[in-house]
C-alpha cells in the first residue's frame, strides 16, 4: 500500500502504442514502469481491434482528439490515412496532459506505423520533457532527420515484431528504464538567470563566444550555446517558442543556407524565422555563411558536386559558397529578417563571415563578402538596424559592436533581466 507522500511523488509515465496488437509487449512495459516506483498510463492508437488489457484512454478517445469518431477513422479506407489521422488525435490529447502536468514522460512503441505516429506526437512536447522512441526502425535513413526531436530518446526493439522473447524484453526493459531515469534530473538550478542564446559553429571558424560568454554573465544573464550543424538551430527555436529565451545572438546562419542549397545539416525551412514571430530581441550576423556543408560519409548536394570539399573531420565536410550562393543566401536571410515583429539588428563583417574567410585562407572571397553586403544591405530597411564593420566576425570589433547594442536593449528595456 503506498502511502499519499509515494503517490505525490510518483512519476506519471505515458505510454503509447497499438494495444491491439501488442498488448504483451505494452503490458510488460507497464509492469517494468510499476517496478520501477512510477506510474503508467496506457494511451491506444488501434484503429481496428479492441485491446485485451485495460487502457486507459481508449482510440475512442484518440479519435475525439482528432475531431474523428473511430468509425470516422476506419472509413478513411487506407491504413495510412487511418494512422495520420489517428497520429493527430494521440498528438493533441499528448499535448493536453503535458500541459496539464498529468504525465511527467511518455515512450512510445511500434514498427515503421507506430515509429510515424509517435514522431507526430514527441515533435511538439517541450524541449526537456522525457521523450523515448522504442522502434524496429531506430538509427533507419527511413526516418526523416527534421521530423526527430532534437532531444529524443530513440531504442531499437530488436526481436520484437511479434510477441515477447528474451532479447525484446531486453529492449523493452531497457527503454523503460530509460524514460523513468529522464523524469528524474539531479540538477536543479537554484539561481536562475535570463538566458541569451547564441548560435556558434566550434572555435575554429567562430570564436565570438569566448568573449560573449564572460560578458553577459557579468551582465547577469546566462548565455546557452547552440552548436549549428542541424539540430542546435532547431532546439534554440524550439526554447524560444517555450518562452525559455530572453535574448538571441543568431551569429551562424549555416544552417539557413544549407537548407536552401540542398545540404542535409539544416533545420528546416523556418530556421531565423521564429524569434522574429514570437517578438524576441535578436542580433544577427551571417557567421559560417562562407560554406556549406555536407555529410562526409556521403555525397554531397547535388549542385555542388565536383567543388573541393573539405573534412572537418569524419562526419561534416564543407565547400566554399561562390558570390552568386552568398548572394542567395543573403536574399534569404533579408527576406525573413524583415519578417521580424520584435527587435532586431544586423551586423556586417566586411573583413568575413569566419576564421575560413581570412585573406589567405581557402574559403576567402572578397567578391563573395561584396556580393553578400549588397544584397542584404538593399533588402534589410527600418525598423531593423543594420550596423558595419571593417573587420572580422572575430575580431574584438564585432563582440564589442554586439554588447553595445545588447546594453542599449537592456537599458530602453526591450530585454528584460525578469524571468
Amino acid at each position: 500500500m503506498k502511502s499519499n507522500l509515494e503517490s505525490l511523488l510518483m512519476k506519471n509515465i505515458l505510454i503509447i502504442g497499438t494495444v491491439d496488437t501488442k498488448s504483451d509487449e505494452i503490458d510488460y512495459m507497464r509492469e517494468c514502469i510499476k517496478n520501477l516506483k512510477c506510474n503508467p498510463i496506457l494511451m491506444d492508437v488501434s484503429v481496428l481491434g479492441d485491446p485485451p488489457i485495460k487502457v486507459d484512454y481508449t482510440k475512442h478517445d484518440v479519435a475525439k482528439f482528432a475531431d474523428m469518431t473511430n468509425k470516422a477513422i476506419i472509413d478513411l479506407g487506407n491504413e495510412n490515412d487511418a494512422m495520420i489521422a489517428s497520429a493527430k488525435g494521440a498528438k493533441n490529447l499528448t499535448k493536453k496532459l503535458c500541459k496539464e502536468n498529468k504525465i511527467d514522460g511518455v515512450i512510445a512503441l511500434g514498427g515503421t506505423m507506430g515509429t510515424d505516429l509517435a514522431l507526430d506526437v514527441f515533435y511538439d512536447l517541450p524541449l526537456g520533457f522525457p521523450k523515448c522512441l522504442l522502434s524496429t526502425v531506430a538509427g533507419s535513413p527511413l526516418i526523416e532527420p527534421a521530423r526527430l526531436p532534437s532531444d529524443i530518446i530513440t531504442i531499437l526493439w530488436a526481436g520484437g515484431l511479434y510477441g515477447l522473447n528474451s532479447i525484446c524484453k531486453s529492449s523493452l526493459s531497457q527503454a523503460c528504464g530509460a524514460i523513468v531515469g529522464s523524469t528524474m534530473p539531479s540538477y536543479k538550478n537554484s539561481n536562475p538567470k535570463p538566458i541569451v542564446a547564441i548560435t556558434s559553429l566550434g572555435t575554429s571558424a567562430l570564436k565570438y563566444i569566448i568573449t560573449l560568454l564572460p560578458e553577459l554573465d557579468k551582465r547577469g544573464f546566462e548565455a546557452a550555446v547552440f552548436h549549428t550543424t542541424g539540430m542546435g538551430g532547431s532546439a534554440m527555436e524550439s526554447l524560444i517558442k517555450q518562452g525559455k529565451i530572453s535574448a538571441v545572438m543568431d551569429f551562424s546562419l549555416v544552417e539557413v543556407s544549407n537548407f536552401y542549397f540542398g545540404s542535409e545539416v539544416n533545420s528546416g525551412e523556418h530556421r531565423l524565422e521564429v524569434a522574429g514571430k514570437y517578438n524576441i530581441p535578436q542580433i544577427v550576423a551571417p557567421g559560417g555563411l562562407t560554406v556549406v556543408d555536407a555529410k562526409t560519409w556521403s555525397s554531397p548536394p547535388k549542385d555542388f558536386e565536383g567543388r573541393d570539399f573539405r573534412p572537418h573531420n569524419r562526419l561534416i565536410t564543407c565547400a566554399a559558397l561562390s558570390p552568386l550562393e552568398r548572394k542567395k543566401a543573403a536574399k534569404i536571410i533579408g527576406n525573413k529578417l524583415m519578417k521580424s515583429n520584435g527587435p532586431t539588428a544586423f551586423i556586417m563583417p566586411h573583413g568575413g563571415f569566419d576564421d575560413w574567410d581570412r585573406e589567405g585562407e581557402w574559403a576567402f572571397d572578397k567578391e563573395a563578402i561584396n556580393s553578400f553586403y549588397k544584397e542584404i544591405k538593399g533588402i534589410l530597411k527600418e525598423p531593423i538596424k543594420f550596423f558595419e564593420i571593417k573587420q572580422n566576425i572575430n575580431e574584438p570589433e564585432f563582440t564589442n559592436l554586439a554588447l553595445k547594442i545588447f546594453d542599449d536593449w537592456v537599458e530602453k528595456g526591450m530585454i528584460t533581466k525578469l524571468i
